[in-house]
């Protein structure tokens, strides 16, 4: 096991296996560390009941091998947790990059080691040290779960669903309580409510959510797609959230009302995040918000037959989109089933948890079996805090992002020299189909290693470029309705005491990729390349 490699990286998801694959690629010494038993990160840990994926597969994967694209065969429009696990698998052998990983070793530090100019990093199962540090951690790894008083007196089962047991949790007939309605409870409610004696839903925030229309693949519309890949990836390219597909130019305030309805109903029937793409200007322009968000909460009235409960399962606290958008199956139509009941906790605030369950403030009891926390995570900076990082002067990441977090491009922090963090803070990675975001990233930090390398020198962004981006950052967030959704998680509200700053770069994914390519022409000047220091002979 070499412990002294040019490059660590800590992860083995979508970005870990290709930045290994790709460091690799450039003669590099690299490790991978892993804290899971095997590779696939995000789709490793969520196993919950309904986890999906809301990308499509045939573009939710890599571009960077065409005979992969080729030889791989997605079985659904929306692949399940079990083929990206598969898919994944899949790569880690066809590219041999198991040989580079350690499993089962969690980072509990690292800490930059200036005299001799590298990384020291501390894992529960021994010491590396590296000249660069990659971070393939993902931007949701780190579960949130919420400090209600009497947790640990619950005498039943309770899981996160991002901590999910890989041998599953049996529900069949028995009491569930789910807390969350956020993309990840929109896909587990309806596969729980089929086999659970009882669902409870514990709704703090309703969600707008558009259907799936999840279907089988069929083999011409997979023989279509490889055979236009070169066209797909393009349009990734190109677009504004890394999908290969264009926003509609279509005004829709200028439709008559009938128009207008026909033009929203053919998107519902189509489903998935095209529906945000049917019209221009919904992350900009309120009435256009207006128009979409009234539109699906008549959907919700339609198909919810108790009009209390499609009511308080419609939103009126954030428009459309400016949380994460859930698609789904069967959502709202789970509310029908005798079986599921909606506790609305923004009127009657969960107290505590007993013993046999779930106490409100008014004092109304909730007796559970199974308790299942769909609260999310503490996102983009959560994981990349919870490795423990300490700079050049010693400073940790923690003190360093007390006030929010923020970075460079989403690429690198000021104070950290030779860290790079793959979808950080400050990136598009959330707002953007994630493999897209993930490949140019570690695409770009490639060639910066590779830089760095030929000419001896090390990197990190300075103060001043840091500032000016965080300033972009807060920008771009502004010029949309993404910020009026104060509860969001891209503004880290579902985190106690987590600093209110927008967290993904909202710019769009072909104007940051152009902004990273213009950094790299004019020879990284926000990095301040600079000579290596070297140790004083004896």
């Amino acid at each position: 096991m070499d412990t002294a490699p040019d490059v660590v990286v800590i992860g083995a998801g979508f970005a870990g296996l290709y930045a290994v694959h790709r460091l690799r690629g450039l003669g590099l010494r690299v490790q991978g560390l892993e804290a899971a038993d095997g590779v696939g990160g995000t789709w490793h840990h969520n196993r919950y009941p309904g986890a999906r994926c809301d990308s499509e597969s045939y573009y939710y994967c890599y571009s960077f091998s065409p005979e992969l694209e080729q030889e791989w065969h997605w079985s659904e429009r929306y692949p399940g947790q079990t083929e990206i696990l598969s898919y994944l698998d899949h790569v880690a052998d066809r590219f041999d990059l198991r040989r580079d990983f350690s499993f089962s070793t969690r980072v509990v530090a690292a800490h930059r080691d200036e005299d001799a100019d590298r990384w020291v990093v501390e894992t529960d199962r021994g010491r590396w040290t590296c000249r660069w540090l990659v971070t393939a951690v993902g931007c949701l790894s780190s579960a949130n779960v919420p400090d209600i008083p009497g947790l640990e007196s619950f005498a039943g089962r309770w899981h996160h669903t991002g901590q999910w047991p890989h041998e599953g949790v049996d529900v069949a007939g028995r009491r569930v309580g789910v807390v969350g309605t956020g993309s990840t409870g929109i896909q587990a409610i309806p596969v729980l409510a089929e086999s659970a004696g009882h669902l409870t839903v514990f709704q703090r925030t309703a969600n707008f959510s558009i259907p799936a229309r999840n279907a089988p693949l069929t083999s011409e519309e997979a023989a279509g797609y490889k055979a236009d890949y070169t066209a797909i990836r393009e349009l990734q390219q190109g677009s504004t959230n890394g999908h290969p597909f264009v926003v509609s130019d279509v005004d829709v305030l200028a439709l008559p009302d009938g128009e207008r309805r026909d033009l929203f109903e053919r998107a519902w029937d189509r489903g998935g995040l095209r529906f945000r793409a049917a019209v221009r200007d919904v992350l900009t322009d309120t009435e256009v918000n207006d128009a979409a968000s009234d539109f699906i909460r008549t959907k919700i009235h339609e198909t919810v037959h108790d009009a209390a409960v499609a009511e308080a399962l419609s939103p009126r606290d954030h428009p459309f989109a400016t949380k994460r958008p859930p698609i789904d199956t069967d959502y709202f139509a789970t509310y029908n089933r005798p079986n599921v009941s909606l506790v609305d906790v923004r009127a009657d605030p969960i107290a505590e948890i007993t013993p046999d369950g779930v106490r409100l403030a008014s004092g109304a009891r909730h007796p559970l079996d199974v308790l299942v926390f769909a609260t999310g995570f503490d996102a983009l900076s959560g994981p990349l805090l919870r490795l423990g990082l300490r700079g050049s002067d010693g400073r940790s990441l923690a003190d360093a992002w007390a006030e929010g977090a923020t970075t460079y491009l989403g690429l690198g922090v000021a104070g950290f020299p030779n860290l790079f963090t793959i979808t950080g803070p400050g990136s598009p990675s959330v707002l953007t189909n994630m493999p897209t975001s993930i490949e140019q990233h570690v695409d770009w930090i490639a060639d910066l290693l590779a830089h760095l390398r030929d000419h001896d020198l090390d990197a990190e962004p300075t103060r001043e470029a840091q500032a000016r981006w965080a300033e972009h950052v807060r920008e771009a967030a502004d010029a949309t309705l993404l910020p009026r959704a104060s509860s969001s998680w891209y503004l880290g509200a579902n985190v106690p005491g987590k600093p209110r700053v927008f967290l993904p770069y909202a710019g769009g994914f072909a104007r940051y990729r152009e902004i990273c390519d213009a950094e790299a022409a004019a020879g990284y000047p926000g990095f301040a390349p600079r000579s290596r220091r070297r140790r004083a002979s004896a």
